[in-house]
């Protein structure tokens, strides 16, 4: 079995140190606490001008490598004479005996921070040329060398590491521990990785702009053979799903949300907040205003009308049970009427692009509730991730309402007010639990059925649910998420009161399915598309 390397590590002198960083937050502080223990500081471009003009002695990369700077500064410090102080083990005889016939003098501690790419494509996005000058190649190409050489070297990525590194000087007398080099070159890589994940993001995505051909050449196949995943710490969660389970949610979904009153956001309001989002997204064209609630991210209850009070009641009457404690979506203003009404209950999140003023200071009097605005819908854009044994599951979002799929399949056509709520049903059971069956009504929903075994007994309790909460479905549409594998299917939904009938067609019984609903007098449209959710 071969040995650990890494634990057999020794601290490590500093002699040398090499600076060249394009963020310059707490440089000179850091470079001062290096001086005063002796440290010869090289130094490149404007970091070393900094240094020299703040009084801090400091050696050009260029007095080293006996090369100035050239093409625009592209090269600077690719020569051997940084390098290899870069990479060399001074404790291998032969690397020894190379350094000193080449003099190259070895180099141990590296701080460098990379040219911030992502922030010149996010200030000029359409500006490829600049986005181009401002991928790092000498930065990236210094901090894999230093990490690799972990043994003799440390490298150092961040400013929030300096007080760490002088700490550690001033208390090991001007040396670094293995530790602490280690634990800075598994951040080095990471930091080069993510890095060359954003240009490559970039770039496959501006070369396809480019080049009609871009996907024949293979530039970005529809599924990579290997997957990268590339997300900042966005924020500490006080635990997971549950309370033994550490948590934390990574990516940017600041730009998506603002949460601006009321308690933390948990793990679990994240997801809830997630399934009401994607609801809202398939409606953010609407002419009319969405009430969405959902509870343990399953929608209880939604509505279209013309104002989002209306819509709010409509919404809330499917169910007027499972909403306490849940998560109310509108995707328009919320207005003190609205809010009223809302405030009724107990909800843990309410969710629109804006409040009205009176609706906000009536809204945030409840300390334990929490208020997000909306700041843009998700758009599909975002793969779905999900982990699995040994591994993860990928697929593009389920996106898009491809009205020009569907067919009537019957003798009955739905009616323009059934064909709306049609749609509207077809909606809204995408985002339900398979087997997933909504009836609804007016534009709004009557009864959700969702994640049972099998698609009766979802339209059963759909059913049940409705009379629960006094819904006649009389005159009611249903949709169903798969298609009907039998026959029974329709029966049910007839037996309940629906005049017309939404799924995606594709069972070897479709006619059989068609027949009955013929016999039965119902409507019935294929969609071609599925929308089952696990």
């Amino acid at each position: 079995m071969a040995s650990n390397h890494i634990k057999k590590l020794q601290n490590v002198s500093v002699k040398r140190a090499l600076i060249s960083v394009s963020d310059k937050t707490g440089i000179l502080e850091f470079a001062s606490g290096l001086h005063k223990h002796r440290i010869e500081i090289i130094s490149t471009g404007g970091t070393a001008r900094l240094l020299r003009e703040s009084g801090i002695p400091v050696t050009d990369v260029s007095d080293i490598t006996g090369f100035p700077e050239c093409l625009d500064g592209r090269v600077k410090t690719l020569h051997p004479k940084i390098h290899g102080g870069l990479l060399a083990r001074p404790g291998n005889r032969e690397h020894a005996e190379t350094l000193k016939e080449m003099e190259i003098k070895p180099i141990q501690l590296v701080v460098v921070n990379l040219y911030p790419f992502e922030e010149a494509i996010a200030t000029r996005p359409d500006d490829t040329e600049h986005a181009i000058e401002n991928i790092d190649i000498g930065g990236p190409a210094m901090v894999r060398a230093s990490a690799k050489n972990l043994e003799n070297v440390c490298i150092v990525t961040h400013p929030d590491q300096y007080v760490k590194i002088l700490g550690e000087i001033d208390r090991n007398n001007g040396s670094i521990s293995a530790a602490i080099r280690a634990s800075f070159a598994v951040r080095a890589f990471l930091l080069t990785a993510s890095y060359d994940l954003a240009i490559s993001t970039y770039m496959s995505d501006e070369i396809e702009k480019a080049f009609e051909d871009a996907r024949d050449l293979a530039l970005e196949p529809e599924i990579s053979q290997s997957l990268y995943l590339k997300a900042p710490l966005f924020k500490k969660l006080r635990y997971g799903e549950n309370p033994h389970q550490p948590g934390a949610v990574y990516g940017d979904p600041g730009s998506y949300i603002d949460s601006f009153h009321g308690k933390e956001l948990s793990y679990n309001n994240y997801l809830d907040m997630d399934a009401a989002l994607q609801l809202g997204a398939d409606f953010s064209d609407s002419t009319q205003a969405l009430c969405g609630i959902f509870k343990h991210s399953l929608p209880c209850g939604a509505a279209l009308a013309d104002s989002p009070l209306e819509a709010w009641e409509k919404a809330f009457s499917t169910d007027t049970i499972s909403p306490f404690g849940g998560i109310i979506l509108f995707n328009r203003p919320v207005d003190i009427e609205t809010a009223e009404s809302v405030d009724k209950i107990f909800s843990e999140i309410i969710l629109a692009p804006d409040y009205s003023a009176d609706a906000l200071e009536l809204l945030s009097r409840k300390s334990n509730r929490r208020l997000i605005r909306i700041r843009k819908w998700p758009d599909g854009s975002v793969p779905q991730i999900r982990s699995t044994v040994g591994g993860y599951l990928w697929q593009h979002s389920d996106t898009g309402f491809r009205r020009e799929s569907h067919k009537v399949v019957t003798q009955v056509k739905p009616d323009r007010k059934q064909q709306a709520t049609l749609e509207f049903a077809w909606i809204v059971a995408k985002h339900v639990k398979s087997n997933a069956i909504v009836y609804a009504k007016d534009l709004q929903t009557a009864g959700v059925g969702t994640g049972q075994p099998n698609r009766v007994d979802s339209s059963r309790i759909a059913a049940q649910k409705a009379e629960q909460f006094g819904h006649n479905l009389r005159g009611s549409v249903v949709a169903s998420d798969a298609f009907f594998p039998f026959a029974d299917g329709v029966e049910e939904a007839a037996r309940a009161g629906a005049t017309a009938v939404i799924q995606p067609g594709g069972s070897i019984r479709d006619d059989e399915v068609i027949k009955k609903a013929d016999e039965l007098g119902i409507a019935m449209i294929f969609t071609g598309v599925r929308h089952f959710r696990h």
